[in-house]
C-alpha cells in the first residue's frame, strides 16, 4: 500500500480512501479521445477510444503524463467569459440565425458548457461610450436607473441565462465611478474614489444588483474594482490595497449585509498574477475586512513587464488564504489584427493558462468578451483586442478562433463542481491538468504547444493508455 502524504494548501483538498478502487474497477476499459490540431486543422474531433493496459515503472525515456485520482484539490465553479456592452452590440448587428449559433456554441447543450457571465457596471473600454446609471451629482442615486443595459446587454445576458439553466453564475465588476465622484472628476486615467463618496459608491452596487435581479438575473458574486493599479486611458480608478480594505470593510461589505446580500462572493483585486499576494495579504490581513470577501480575482496581462506569466503567485496566494478561491476574472489576446484570426498561438495562449491556472488552485476561470466585431470592438478608445468568436458585422460571417476550442477542451467536459485531481507531465512541452466529476468522470487535458509531435502516455496507478500528442494540439481524454 502506498503511503499518502495530504497537503492542505488549497481548501477542500482531501483524501479518499477508496479512491484506488474507482481507478482498479476502471482498469482495462477505454477512453475517449477529443483531439483538436493545427497540423491536420482537426477541431474538436472523435478520435475513437484509448485502451489502459498494465504499465510497471516508467522509465525516463517514457513521455508521460502522471495522474493520481488519490490526491483531490479545488472544485471548480465554472468557466465561462465576459457578455460586455461590444459583445451584446455586435451581437444585436447579426441575423437572427446566427445569434442563436453563438448562444448554443457557448451554451447550448451541445456547446462549450459555458456557465459563467460576466459583466461591467456602468462604462468599461469595450462600450461604445462613456455611461453611468445616474444624473451628475445625484448623491442620493434616485436617478439610478439600468435603462442603458436594456437595449443590448441584458437581453443577451438573459439569452445566457436561459441557456445555461439552473448552473448560471453571473458577476459584475465595475471600471470606475462616476466622474464627479472621483478624484480627476472624470471617469477616464484613473483617479481615486473620493473618501466623500465611500458610502454613496457603495450603495451603487447595491442598487445595481437589485436592478439586475428585478428583471430575473440573480447576481451570484462582484468584484471590487476592476484593475485597481492601472491608470488606463480608458474608465479605470486606483485602490491602494489599504484603500480597497477599508472601502470593503467600512462600506462595501457592511452595505450589502445590511440589504440582505450576505450571500454575494465579493472577490478583490480583479487585476494582474504580479501583485496577487501583495494584495491578499495586505488587504485581508483585518479579519473583519477578510469576512467579507469570499475571492481573489485576476488578470493575466502581467507579461507587460514580465516575460512569461507568473503562475507561481497562485499557489503562494492560495496556500496563505485556503479559505478563499481563486478566480481569473479576466484575460484576453490584445492589438487585434484579423490577418491573424486563425493562428493557432491563439489558443495555446488560452490553454497554457488554464492548465496552470487551474493546477496553482483557480476555481472560477472566466475569459473576456465571449464576442467581437471584425475591427476587435467596438471600443471607445481604440483598445481593440480578439475573442474566442469574431463576428463580421457587415457580412454576418461568424469567425471561431482556435481560442474557441482550447477553452471548449476543458469547459465543454469539466462540469461545475468537478474536482481537481493530481497531475503531472515528465516533458515541458506537454502541460496536462485533470478532473473528476461528479459522477466519477475522469478528464484529462493535454496540450503539446511544440514544433515536434510526441508519443505520450496516460498513466494512471500502474495502468496506461498509449496517446499521440501532436505538435501544437491539445486533447481531452475521458474516462
Amino acid at each position: 500500500m502506498k503511503k499518502i502524504i495530504v497537503s492542505c494548501f488549497v481548501a477542500g483538498m482531501f483524501f479518499t480512501a477508496n479512491a484506488q478502487n474507482y481507478w482498479k474497477k476502471n482498469a482495462g476499459k477505454t477512453a475517449k479521445v477529443i483531439l483538436t490540431s493545427s497540423k491536420t486543422n482537426e477541431k474538436m474531433v472523435d478520435k475513437g477510444t484509448v485502451k489502459f493496459e498494465k504499465m510497471d515503472q516508467p522509465k525516463e525515456v517514457d513521455a508521460c503524463i502522471f495522474v493520481d485520482p488519490d490526491f483531490k484539490y479545488q472544485k471548480l465553479i465554472g468557466i465561462g467569459g465576459a457578455i460586455t456592452d461590444a459583445a451584446a452590440e455586435t451581437f444585436y448587428k447579426l441575423p437572427k440565425n446566427k445569434q442563436k449559433e453563438i448562444i448554443d456554441a457557448y451554451y447550448g447543450k451541445n456547446g462549450l458548457g459555458y456557465t459563467v457571465v460576466r459583466t461591467n457596471m456602468n462604462s468599461c473600454d469595450f462600450s461604445s461610450d462613456s455611461y453611468t446609471y445616474v444624473t451628475e451629482n445625484d448623491n442620493s442615486l434616485k436617478s439610478f436607473n439600468v435603462s442603458h443595459d436594456e437595449k443590448y446587454k441584458i437581453p443577451m445576458i438573459k439569452e445566457a441565462q436561459k441557456a445555461i439553466g439552473n448552473n448560471f453564475t453571473f458577476y459584475f465588476s465595475p471600471w470606475s465611478p462616476p466622474a464627479w465622484m472621483k478624484s480627476n472628476k472624470s471617469m477616464l486615467k484613473g483617479g481615486r474614489l473620493e473618501n466623500a463618496f465611500y458610502q454613496t459608491w457603495a450603495d451603487y452596487y447595491v442598487k445595481f444588483i437589485k436592478e439586475y435581479e428585478k428583471r430575473g438575473i440573480n447576481v451570484w458574486g462582484l468584484t471590487v474594482q476592476n484593475e485597481p493599479m492601472a491608470t488606463q486611458t480608458w474608465e479605470s480608478c486606483i485602490y491602494t490595497a489599504e484603500e480597497e480594505g477599508a472601502f470593503l470593510k467600512n462600506n462595501l461589505g457592511p452595505t450589502l449585509w445590511k440589504n440582505g446580500f450576505k450571500d454575494k462572493k465579493v472577490m478583490i483585486w480583479d487585476h494582474n498574477r504580479d501583485l496577487i499576494y501583495q494584495r491578499a495579504t495586505t488587504t485581508l490581513s483585518d479579519p473583519e475586512t477578510s469576512k467579507y470577501a469570499s475571492g481573489i480575482g485576476y488578470h493575466w496581462y502581467e507579461t507587460w513587464n514580465n516575460k512569461t506569466q507568473l503562475f507561481d503567485n497562485l499557489l503562494e496566494t492560495q496556500r496563505a488564504f485556503p479559505d478563499k478561491f481563486l478566480a481569473f476574472t479576466e484575460g484576453c489576446k490584445e492589438q487585434f489584427d484579423r490577418s491573424k484570426i486563425n493562428e493557432v498561438s491563439l489558443g495555446e495562449l488560452y490553454g497554457r493558462n488554464m492548465i496552470n491556472d487551474f493546477n496553482k488552485g483557480t476555481a472560477l476561470w472566466t475569459d473576456w468578451n465571449v464576442l467581437l466585431d471584425e475591427t476587435g470592438g467596438p471600443n471607445h478608445v481604440g483598445n481593440f483586442c480578439f475573442a474566442p468568436i469574431i463576428a463580421d458585422t457587415k457580412t454576418g460571417e461568424v469567425h471561431y478562433t482556435y481560442e474557441y476550442y482550447y477553452v471548449g477542451h476543458v469547459s465543454k467536459f469539466v462540469k461545475p463542481n468537478a474536482q481537481r485531481i493530481g497531475t503531472s507531465s515528465n516533458r515541458a512541452a506537454l502541460t496536462s491538468t485533470t478532473f473528476m466529476n461528479e459522477n466519477g468522470q475522469l478528464v484529462t487535458v493535454i496540450m503539446n504547444d511544440s514544433d515536434n509531435d510526441i508519443d505520450t502516455n496516460l498513466w494512471i496507478e500502474g495502468m496506461s493508455a498509449k496517446l499521440s500528442a501532436p505538435a501544437h494540439s491539445i486533447q481531452t481524454v475521458i474516462l
